[in-house]
């Protein structure tokens, strides 16, 4: 299907309706379609499957009521009628988190399931922490805090500034982004590695201290699980995704949304008790010991199977 790089993200390409869709589904014969955040193609995609008698799975990925209401600042009560419309015209809607479910179903959304995210614990093992990349990083062995993902406005990474102006705290940013050029001004004694993928991705996140998420619309949040995956302490918003990933105190820290002094308070207690930072680091990675790739794979299978189940049931 053509597609074109989404703006400020050159890396990610976005497919536009067309009717080299309905042709690919049509040639391809499918038993289910699944419609991967279909704010875009899912309309096209729900015809397309309908016009062959085959049954949708949506899954709602990402808050775009958020990022209207972030980047327009209006827009919010659009985006939720066009989620309304595509997840109610389909068989099955999966959510990542409690949070979204709740969301979906305020909203009148029906007939929606918990379908999670897996992560890979090869790749993102406390095995691949590298001292010399420490060392590079934090010369005087300060404590090395990290965010990890987009820069974008609605991750809000600016709120990281009190934290990595304390003593003792070295702050590393990884990613890219059209905040990039902003956060640099604003976090002057931050080190930006840029986009990082594969073994330098997970090599850099097994070599931090502490991992922070500062974003409040993560409907999941995975860099939250790949950090604890990781045997890596995390420090995160108390909305959305991570609500569901960190247990407060017991898997890692859960702060106020948007609070960049809550923030900080809770690096400076991690920075200050290495015996609690270890014991959350390794709560962490306990809780994701089981949530492989595979085993998210099957719920999905399950998950069609009900789907299937209930359009055989009402053929009948």
């Amino acid at each position: 299907i053509p597609s074109l790089p989404l703006p400020g993200y050159p890396q990610v390409r976005v497919a536009l309706p067309s009717r080299r869709l309905a042709r690919a589904v049509a040639d391809h014969r499918p038993d289910i379609v699944h419609l991967a955040s279909p704010f875009v193609l899912g309309p096209r995609g729900l015809a397309a499957a309908a016009r062959a008698g085959v049954p949708v799975v949506s899954v709602y990925q990402t808050d775009l009521a958020g990022y209207a209401r972030t980047y327009l600042g209006a827009g919010e009560a659009a985006a939720w009628r066009r989620i309304h419309a595509v997840h109610t015209a389909s068989d099955l809607t999966l959510a990542p988190s409690t949070s979204s479910l709740r969301a979906l179903g305020a909203h009148g959304v029906p007939r929606l399931r918990l379908w999670p995210r897996g992560v890979d614990t090869e790749r993102f093992d406390p095995a691949h922490r590298d001292p010399g990349l420490r060392r590079a990083l934090a010369p005087a062995g300060e404590l090395l805090i990290g965010y990890i993902g987009r820069l974008a406005p609605e991750k809000h990474v600016e709120l990281l500034g009190p934290a990595a102006a304390l003593p003792g705290v070295r702050t590393v940013i990884v990613g890219d982004g059209p905040s990039a050029p902003a956060l640099r001004t604003a976090l002057p004694g931050a080190h930006f590695t840029g986009r990082l993928t594969g073994p330098d991705l997970a090599r850099l996140h097994a070599s931090l201290d502490v991992f922070v998420h500062t974003g409040p619309f993560e409907t999941f949040c995975q860099t939250v699980q790949e950090a604890q995956a990781s045997g890596v302490a995390v420090i995160a918003p108390a909305a959305g995704g991570p609500l569901d990933l960190v247990d407060h105190d017991r898997t890692g820290l859960l702060v106020r949304p948007g609070d960049a002094g809550a923030l900080r308070e809770a690096v400076v207690a991690l920075r200050d008790d290495p015996a609690r930072r270890a014991r959350l680091a390794a709560a962490g990675a306990a809780a994701v010991a089981d949530r492989s790739w595979e085993a998210i794979g099957d719920r999905l299978l399950d998950h069609y199977r009900e789907v299937l189940r209930a359009r055989t049931a009402v053929a009948r």
